[in-house]
C-alpha cells in the first residue's frame, strides 16, 4: 500500500488549502482513510477520517472548517481546509487503516495494520 500526499503548503490566516493523497496497492477489504497531523511539541492528532460507507469523522478543532472526501475513481483522498489559523500549522499525513469499520473509531483508535504517506508541511502565518 502506498500513499502519496501533495498540496500547496503555505497560506495566510483565514486562507484555504486543499491537500490530496493518492492511494495505491489496496483493492479490497474494509479500511478507513484519513488525515492526521503532527506539530512540534504536540501529540499526533487525527484531523479527519472517512470509512468505506462514506461516513466521516472530524476533530473538534477542525469541525466546520475542514472537509474530507474521496474520489474512488481516482483512488484519491482530499482534505479541503478553510479559515486556516496558525495553530493548524503542522505536518499533515494521509493514513490508511485496514480492518477499520468506523470513521469515528479511526479518530481515536489505533490499528495493527496502518499505512502512512510521507507527509506534507502546512504552514499558516502572516
Amino acid at each position: 500500500v502506498q500513499l502519496v500526499e501533495s498540496g500547496v503548503s503555505s497560506v495566510q490566516p483565514g486562507g484555504s488549502l486543499n491537500l490530496t493523497c493518492v492511494v495505491s496497492g489496496i483493492t479490497s477489504g474494509c479500511y478507513c482513510v484519513g488525515w492526521f497531523r503532527e506539530a512540534p511539541g504536540k501529540e499526533r492528532e487525527a484531523v479527519a477520517t472517512l470509512d468505506k460507507d462514506g461516513d466521516t469523522g472530524y476533530a473538534d478543532s477542525v469541525k466546520g472548517r475542514f472537509t474530507v472526501s474521496k474520489d474512488n475513481t481516482k483512488n484519491t483522498l482530499y482534505l479541503q481546509m478553510n479559515n486556516l489559523q496558525p495553530e493548524d500549522t503542522a505536518m499533515y499525513y494521509c493514513h490508511l487503516a485496514v480492518n477499520c469499520y468506523s470513521a469515528f473509531d479511526f479518530l481515536r483508535a489505533t490499528y495493527d495494520r496502518t499505512y502512512r504517506g510521507q507527509g506534507t508541511q502546512v504552514t499558516v502565518s502572516s
